[in-house]
């Protein structure tokens, strides 16, 4: 977890230097708000080891860049029941989206407006941030349960329910990105990640 935060500190530097801290304040609060509503109003279901939520992981970090800051906000205020288990929550959460963040720099050339990143991008980078959960959570539960029969199979369950779950999820990132498209976006925003 701390090597998580220290990584996300290092990525908020870097996009203050690139776009000033007032732009990375503002997107950080509106992924904080965004993410609440995702992870507090919408549906959520414990299945196996942990919960399925409606993220949209992908989505907030090709908008609002490293600002999705949101994820630990969320811990902080609005689940401290959670506490306790907080630095499984946050690397839960931010290693994969760390993952993909370098995924992306690699399949989408630098500087790209979020507009004219493809639909096929955009879906491998959605599945490979929901893997990335899954995995985490799964380790996570080794870490703490061990190997056992019924720890395998209630990481299973919920590998298995939040791969389906979050197909939903997948569509709404493409979804965001077509409405996104078709409105051409607020292209030189100061709230939106610039690439």
């Amino acid at each position: 977890a701390t090597g998580a935060l220290a990584y996300g500190a290092k990525l908020s530097w870097e996009s203050i230097r690139k776009d000033g801290l007032t732009a990375l304040l503002l997107r950080a609060f509106i992924s904080s708000v965004l993410v609440f509503g995702f992870f507090e109003l919408l549906p959520h279901h414990p299945v196996g080891v942990s919960e399925v939520h409606l993220i949209l992981g992908t989505t907030l970090l090709l908008v609002f860049g490293v600002a999705t800051v949101g994820l630990l906000v969320q811990g902080l205020f609005f689940a401290p029941n959670d506490l306790p288990q907080y630095g499984m929550n946050v690397t839960t959460l931010l290693v994969p989206l760390f993952a993909m963040a370098a995924l992306a720099r690699r399949i989408i050339p630098a500087s790209t407006a979020y507009v004219d990143i493809g639909y096929a991008q955009a879906f491998k980078l959605s599945v490979a941030y929901q893997g990335g959960i899954v995995v985490w959570v799964g380790f996570w539960a080794l870490y703490g349960q061990g190997v056992g029969a019924e720890n395998l199979s209630s990481i299973g369950s919920f590998g298995a329910a939040y791969m389906g779950a979050v197909l939903p999820e997948r569509l709404l990132d493409l979804g965001v990105l077509a409405l996104a498209k078709w409105l051409k976006g607020p292209q030189g925003s100061r709230l939106v990640e610039r690439g």
